[in-house]
């Protein structure tokens, strides 16, 4: 249950900037903002200070942003004035309000890594793989588990080599639980295993100057993005070669799973999870693809060139097949997500 209500909070969160993103830059440049709403529709409670409603609704999922002529002709009210209208606008301020939102996933990101420098986190080693008919399998160790009594991945395999042969007490932190694991370290272990058969990680961040922290953060975001970014192109090259190309990608199921985990971390690794979701959205949304933010900013692209909007049914119907693709796509990484879980 408090996984559940964790993960509502981080989308809510996630969402909502990226909609405040949009409004405010449309705000910016004069546009009738009709709505902005915190959750989904059916409205709850709704108030108006001057001319924009601002609302809550029932589905706690994030929020929404009404502009005046948004989605064309059709959805601007004629009493409006045409320069308030967004489809009227130039088209660079068109992209502007357009990228906003995904700005604002990234400055968050930004935002909370820099928390993250400036705070510090403790340094801990964690359990990346378990190998079958091993020590540590046989002993009931689980990927994710923290390992308790060492800082550092070196220490913890100068303690197993100097203890080969011989039982040893290894104590992990497991769900905000405590366990103790006796094993004992193989003394010639098969090649590539290592003497309890687990893959280990060292995590931690030591605490920054301010300065520093906001400048790490930012190079540390746009890794982030840029790695994000190409790694979509990869996707799309294995799945044009015919490779699966979606083996290690995680959807919601798999984004509950990792917000369990990290819950019983503690708060910092919470924010990192955050920081890192939001990166995420912002590099996936502003991919060139119909039905996202980087779709419709193609779309505005390709009228600079041609001097004139596409036609207004290629724009929905192409919408409209990418929310389909978009939809099967997450069905079928949730279903993997699922099938990982048994």
């Amino acid at each position: 249950m408090l996984t559940a209500l964790i993960v509502l909070i981080f989308l809510s969160i996630l969402v909502l900037v990226h909609e405040f993103g949009h409004f405010i830059a449309a705000k910016r440049f004069g546009l009738f903002v009709e709505e902005f709403g915190i959750g989904l529709p059916p409205r709850i409670y709704g108030k108006k200070i001057g001319e924009t409603i601002y609302s809550i609704n029932a589905l706690p999922i994030g929020g929404f942003v009404k502009i005046a002529g948004e989605n064309g002709e059709e959805d601007a009210d004629k009493k409006i004035p045409s320069e308030r209208v967004f489809f009227n606008l130039k088209i660079w301020r068109r992209i502007i309000i357009i990228i906003a939102g995904v700005t604002m996933n990234f400055i968050l990101g930004w935002v909370l890594i820099s928390v993250i420098f400036a705070v510090g986190v403790p340094q801990a080693v964690f359990i990346t793989q378990v190998q079958s008919n091993t020590p540590a399998a046989q002993a009931g160790v689980q990927v994710n588990d923290k390992i308790v009594g060492f800082t550092s991945v070196d220490d913890l395999i100068n303690y197993i080599n100097q203890n080969k042969g011989k039982q040893i007490d290894l104590k992990v932190e497991r769900n905000g639980e405590k366990l103790d694991f006796k094993m004992t370290p193989r003394t010639n272990p098969p090649p590539g295993e290592g003497s309890l058969g687990i893959g280990m990680v060292q995590s931690g961040q030591q605490k920054e100057s301010v300065l520093k922290s906001v400048w790490d953060g930012l190079k540390s975001a746009g890794q982030m993005f840029s790695i994000i970014f190409v790694g979509i192109f990869t996707l799309i090259k294995l799945a044009i070669l015919g490779r699966s190309p979606l083996q290690n990608i995680t959807g919601p199921v798999g984004i509950v799973k990792l917000t369990a985990q990290f819950s019983h971390l503690g708060l910092i690794y919470l924010t990192q999870l955050l920081a890192l979701i939001s990166v995420n959205l912002a590099a996936i949304n502003i991919f060139p693809f119909p039905a996202l933010d980087g779709g419709r900013l193609l779309f505005l692209i390709i009228e600079k060139i041609k001097g004139s909007p596409l036609p207004k049914k290629f724009e929905s119907y192409a919408n409209a097949v990418g929310m389909a693709l978009l939809l099967l796509l997450i069905a079928i990484i949730t279903y993997k997500d699922i099938t990982r879980l048994f």
